[in-house]
């Protein structure tokens, strides 16, 4: 309505007023200089518009009333900083965090703003997980802001400001570097109804949250390493993150996603169509604590989670958890550590029984342990360690002595039973431990020992192969069949 006077006024008309009041009541300025006319500031660039009721001038801006621009001012923070155009990513955290009603309050405030670039340049995931989490955000843009009306030339002259978190910001100033923390202040003084903005280029993280905020757990961990996508989509199928999410410890050896693309073809998809098969899979890779690489190179083994063995060797080439190699250790988690590894870890198929059973070296092995009514015994939950003499060792018994055994179950029993101990025990536990002995399941004690080049000895057997995995124990190939004292 200020653009808008009662009356047929024609140009030639207007040039010769000074003023005219609008329908409004507020008074308009007309100056005529030349071939231009100005209406307040704004110049006429078309006249003598003829409509049926009046007459329209165009003209080249929109008038607003003294009374409105007297009372206009900047507006509140919140309204200033979205017209500002670079503080999208913080106004969205302040609804988010339901804190718009607040800064557009009384105030006054003082705001340390974060440009939204500063919001990109946090750790990836960051600003997902504050957002996410009302109360912690909430507590992050609250560390932004300082009771009162705080001018650029006042912050200069301070060395700290307490927040409206309760928290206190360090102010630096060095030269015409002024710091807050380690954010540095870009743009200072930009006025609101309620307040002022000062601008900065990184996000101000509390003190109470740094100290309490360390790594997240082996899923968090794992996600923003960015090269564990496989693994996770993998334990996703298995219904397994949420165990990983829980108190630990965990020690993780865990396969990076090109180890992933290297297994046969088909075989992840078979596996995450086979959600069972797939648990067992990844909890293979799954050691309960929390083993350091420091720790790991002393190991010659471990059982996993799933109660499974895996072979862990170290030499000057490196780490091998089985057939994979251990390409970067202690990445901490706040529920254990992860070691990454090259390749997938498969756990063993077969008990101890089935992998004599196939393995043609042991063929009179497999009719001893049947002969003995032992094979329920072997497939027991264990884990046992077997040393297992080969079809040679059975030959080089005295004539008729196996036939003789065959014969007699519950010697034949007590003599098979002398090959075998509880507990996992690995090859280089032997040296390892500097063990001279070990309690078989017979009762009596099997003698070990380790010659000047290495070779370790099972009473008078050799041990020629080492660390065959099973789903309930380790066999390691002897080259004599043991027979208990006495026998």
């Amino acid at each position: 309505l200020y653009h808008v006077v009662e009356g047929n006024v024609t140009s030639a008309q207007v040039v010769g007023l000074d003023s005219a009041t609008a329908i409004s009541g507020g008074e308009l300025d007309i100056a005529a200089e030349g071939n231009t006319v100005m209406v307040n500031n704004a110049a006429v660039v078309t006249a003598d518009i003829q409509a049926s009721n009046g007459i329209i001038h165009v003209i080249d801006s929109v008038l607003i009333p003294p009374s409105m621009m007297e009372a206009e001012g900047p507006g509140d923070i919140v309204t200033v900083a979205s017209e500002a155009g670079q503080f999208e990513t913080l106004l969205a955290a302040a609804e988010a965090a339901g804190l718009v009603e607040t800064l557009q309050g009384e105030g006054p405030f003082t705001v340390f703003a974060p440009r939204d670039a500063a919001f990109e340049a946090l750790p990836e995931g960051t600003l997902d997980a504050l957002l996410a989490d009302p109360a912690a955000l909430e507590q992050v843009l609250l560390y932004h802001v300082v009771p009162g009306e705080v001018p650029a030339a006042d912050v200069v002259d301070l060395e700290s400001a307490t927040t409206a978190l309760g928290e206190e910001v360090e102010i630096n100033v060095d030269g015409d570097t002024v710091m807050v923390n380690d954010a540095t202040v870009v743009a200072t003084d930009i006025e609101a109804g309620n307040g002022v903005i000062h601008v900065i280029d990184s996000v101000l993280i509390p003190p109470s949250m740094q100290e309490a905020e360390g790594p997240g757990d082996i899923v968090t961990v794992a996600s923003e390493a960015g090269q564990f996508e496989t693994l996770l989509a993998a334990a996703e199928a298995a219904g397994l993150v949420e165990t990983l999410q829980s108190e630990g410890p965990f020690t993780v050896f865990a396969p990076r996603d090109a180890a992933f693309e290297a297994l046969p073809e088909g075989a992840l998809d078979e596996l995450l169509a086979d959600p069972a098969a797939l648990e067992q899979v990844l909890l293979y890779h799954v050691v309960p604590g929390e083993v350091m690489a420091a720790d790991v190179t002393e190991l010659n083994g471990a059982l996993s989670a799933n109660d499974l063995p895996l072979d862990i060797s170290a030499d000057d080439a490196g780490v091998m958890v089985n057939n994979a190699n251990v390409v970067a250790t202690d990445i901490e988690a706040s529920n254990g550590v992860i070691h990454v590894i090259d390749a997938v870890l498969l756990p063993p198929e077969n008990d101890i029984v089935g992998v004599v059973t196939s393995d043609e070296n042991f063929s009179t092995l497999a009719t001893a342990v049947e002969a003995a009514g032992l094979v329920e015994t072997l497939q027991g939950e264990g884990p046992f360690t077997v040393f297992a003499p080969t079809n040679t060792a059975f030959s080089a018994l005295p004539a008729g002595a196996l036939d003789s055994l065959l014969d007699d179950p519950d010697a034949l029993s007590n003599v098979l039973l002398y090959h075998v101990a509880e507990g996992a025990l690995f090859a280089g536990d032997v040296a390892a431990m500097d063990m001279d002995s070990l309690e078989a399941v017979a009762g009596e004690t099997v003698e070990i020992s380790v010659d000047d080049d290495g070779n370790v000895f099972i009473n008078d057997a050799q041990v020629t192969m080492t660390n065959i995995l099973t789903t309930n124990g380790i066999i390691h190939v002897i080259d004599a069949v043991l027979l208990p004292p006495g026998s």
